[in-house]
């Protein structure tokens, strides 16, 4: 297949290009619909007269609908797009630079979602891909585990509705933060079960507490049928945060915040911040799942974008913890820049 992409590029390059500009225009047009042709053009870098062509295009292979409103994507378009993201990834080289990844940090699969995309719309498309993903990885009899974020709650977002039920249990891996509902575990778990025909349950008890409350909660039969469940789960799904804005989302004071940093903390999951080498330097105290947990879960996924957070996923993926990472690519060049792989 490689093969074929590289005499395209020497003999019929404008093909690729055409192609990635359809890509971009329909990743868009899903993202953004209905959405007219001005923005569009924006949101593309192209011209609105390189995009009124190939609106055209679109339009007569029925991949996409037109009218006063904007543009909106149809269900063949939407089916298509999965397709386009494959052969995006060949063009590209995006499978070479998976390897890469994976090698450098050691881990049994990456997924990189293709593209340099404004930071608001490659969320959704890492949301896309691991939604896509994670719908065909389940089957019944499953304990899948989610953690909070807006990353996870792009994932639940972009999960579609399955046509028969599943026998698939969700909950959450954590308490919540006290945040936007929108993005606590509990919200994730149950939009992510409503769309698969699943069931779910849910852990009303905030992320960090007091150490002395500790034993009290976990004697609670509620709480503790939940860690019960935990304990049988086989898929986790879990992000990746800077530690100060994590330390900042639970309502760390500046002064905790600050020895954090001193402490070389760069990265934080599950509650567990880490230096740049990896190393736990600071454990919140809270009820869920546990770091040494995830070694008895078949399937642990990070998902986590953006360059800025490069740091803060090397520090926290481990293959001793994870099998698969699913980022961006401009992440996934910061990454192998940072640990001097090959880009």
């Amino acid at each position: 297949m490689q093969y074929l992409f590289r005499v395209q590029e020497k003999i019929v390059p404008e093909l690729i290009s055409v192609a990635e500009d359809r890509y971009t225009i329909l990743r868009n047009i899903y993202y953004k619909q209905p959405i007219g042709r001005r923005s569009l053009a924006e949101k593309s870098l192209m011209s609105e007269r390189a995009v009124r062509k190939q609106l055209e295009f679109l339009q007569r292979k029925g991949l996409i609908s037109v009218s006063r409103a904007g543009a909106v994507i149809t269900e063949r378009g939407t089916d298509f797009l999965k397709e386009l993201d494959k052969y995006i990834k060949e063009v590209k080289g995006i499978k070479i630079l998976e390897e890469n990844l994976k090698d450098c940090l050691g881990l049994k699969e990456v997924l990189i979602v293709p593209g340099n995309l404004e930071h608001s719309t490659i969320k959704q498309e890492i949301g896309r891909f691991t939604a896509q993903l994670v719908k065909n990885m389940l089957k019944d009899g499953d304990i899948l585990v989610v953690t909070g974020g807006s990353t996870l709650a792009q994932v639940a977002r972009s999960m579609r509705f399955n046509d028969k039920s599943m026998n698939v249990k969700v909950v959450p891996g954590r308490g919540g933060l006290g945040e936007e509902v929108e993005i606590q575990a509990n919200t994730i778990a149950s939009t992510i079960a409503k769309k698969i025909g699943g069931s779910y349950k849910l852990l009303h008890i905030p992320d960090s507490i007091k150490e002395e409350n500790v034993d009290r909660i976990l004697a609670e039969p509620s709480i503790q049928r939940i860690l019960e469940i935990l304990k049988k789960a086989n898929i986790l799904l879990h992000g990746v945060g800077s530690a100060e804005e994590m330390a900042c989302r639970r309502d760390m004071s500046p002064g905790q915040v600050k020895e954090l940093l001193l402490n070389g903390a760069v990265g934080e999951a599950l509650g567990y911040y880490f230096n740049e080498k990896g190393e736990i330097v600071y454990i919140t105290t809270s009820v869920g799942l546990h770091l040494e947990d995830l070694q008895q879960i078949d399937k642990v996924i990070v998902v986590a974008g953006d360059p800025a957070k490069a740091r803060a996923i090397i520090s926290v993926v481990s293959p001793k913890f994870h099998d698969l990472l699913i980022t961006d690519e401009l992440t996934a060049k910061e990454i192998l820049k940072l640990k001097g792989g090959d880009v």
